[in-house]
């Protein structure tokens, strides 16, 4: 699923810097940057059905936390970045099939 969410997030104007970053708290799939200035965390998750709560409904307080750590890391590791605004996505994507995938983008999903 994270390759169709990178090619929509690609079709929006976004480019990929890094895919799959993992730390000891967690791990990030797509780091993007929106424009030179701002740097995007990406969460993507999938669900086969909007049952309790769908996919956007599976990012919890405690993957949000996780998430802003392993940013930290990465932030870390990559200090030229280190001074751009830091920006929480989060693609969820619904349904049965590739071809029948509802794609909702939630810009700055938290902070």
């Amino acid at each position: 699923m994270e390759t169709q969410a990178l090619k929509f997030l690609r079709k929006k104007g976004l480019r990929l810097l890094a895919r799959n970053f993992n730390s000891r708290f967690g791990e990030i799939d797509l780091i993007m940057t929106d424009d030179p200035n701002l740097l995007v965390f990406v969460e993507v998750r999938f669900r086969a059905s909007q049952k309790f709560g769908g996919a956007t409904a599976s990012v919890t307080r405690v993957k949000q936390h996780r998430l802003r750590l392993t940013a930290s890391s990465w932030l870390q590791a990559n200090h030229r970045y280190q001074n751009r605004i830091c920006r929480f996505d989060v693609v969820a994507m619904t349904g049965p099939s590739l071809r029948q995938l509802e794609i909702i983008w939630i810009k700055n999903a938290f902070s």
